[in-house]
């Protein structure tokens, strides 16, 4: 028996504990093996080879989360906006893409580990996203590579892994205000900027911007599914409580135009739709 009163097998029990091992993911320091050990672990969790103690309460470690060295972060408006005629500019493009992926790779491994006392399919969910993000990263890795360039070559900001930190005591502000607030602001983004590509050329990397978007749409549907949910659970109405929500932690506010079609697929009813486009209570600028 150790000083902390576990045995040796409680210990191995709990190190081979999926929401334990999403922790240890998320420490990881190096992006692809990041994405590598993430991608492990879905299929870990598929194969139902690991326990989920969804009641355990873990402590946070410091370091959270893993990341390398580079890049630099910076506060966006200190970001250099560059035209995808040349490759230079194409880069620059694909590594602010890339930086985003690696985020969201750490945001869904994030939930796993950092949320007790949910149904086994959250945990299953999340991991899968995270092993999609982790696709999504490994792409984009290595269309830069292709373009003379790596992870960590330009400059980034760390706008969505700030909100992680704010919503990290409340499953609910999360599934609001990540997913559905900041992911899903990628289904906006996702067709004008493969459309730049096209016309630049580049339809290489337009495909890797197809496969993003059809993945992110599922990632946000998730986001919707989990969020509505916890409303349910709380006895809370899903609108009201979004408004509420993205208040109380300082969301940024949407700006148009917005890829309707992609945000139904997603789970947005019609009346978070109608918002959307200037009814009151709407985020409606950024």
């Amino acid at each position: 028996m150790s000083a902390t009163g576990s045995s040796e097998s409680d210990e191995i029990e709990r190190e081979d504990d999926v929401r334990h091992l999403a922790l240890c993911v998320l420490l990881e320091c190096e992006p692809s093996a990041k994405a590598a050990h993430a991608q492990a672990l879905h299929r870990r969790w598929l194969a139902r080879e690991l326990p989920c103690g969804t009641q355990a309460s873990i402590a946070e470690p410091v370091g959270l989360p893993g990341r390398p060295r580079a890049p630099l972060l910076v506060e966006p408006r200190l970001l250099a906006h560059r035209g995808m005629r040349s490759p230079e500019g194409r880069a620059v493009l694909l590594h602010a893409l890339a930086h985003i992926e690696f985020n969201a790779i750490n945001l869904a491994l994030d939930a796993v580990w950092r949320f007790g006392q949910m149904p086994g399919a959250f945990y299953g969910d999340w991991l899968q996203v995270a092993a999609e993000e982790s696709h999504h990263f490994t792409l984009l890795a290595a269309r830069l590579a292709q373009l003379g360039h790596a992870y960590g070559d330009f400059p980034a900001h760390n706008g969505l892994w700030d909100m992680c930190e704010r919503t990290r005591a409340d499953v609910l502000a999360r599934m609001a205000l990540v997913p559905r607030t900041l992911e899903a602001r990628g289904l906006d983004a996702s067709p004008p900027i493969r459309a730049r590509l096209v016309q630049a050329g580049d339809l290489d990397s337009a495909a890797i911007l197809d496969v993003i978007l059809r993945d992110e749409i599922g990632h946000v549907r998730i986001g919707n599914h989990w969020f509505r949910y916890l409303c349910d659970a709380r006895g809370l109405d899903p609108h009201s409580t979004y408004v509420r929500l993205a208040e109380q932690y300082r969301a940024p506010r949407l700006r148009g135009p917005f890829n309707f079609e992609a945000r139904r697929q997603a789970g947005f009813d019609e009346f978070e739709l109608s918002r959307l486009t200037g009814d009151e209570g709407a985020p409606s600028d950024a």
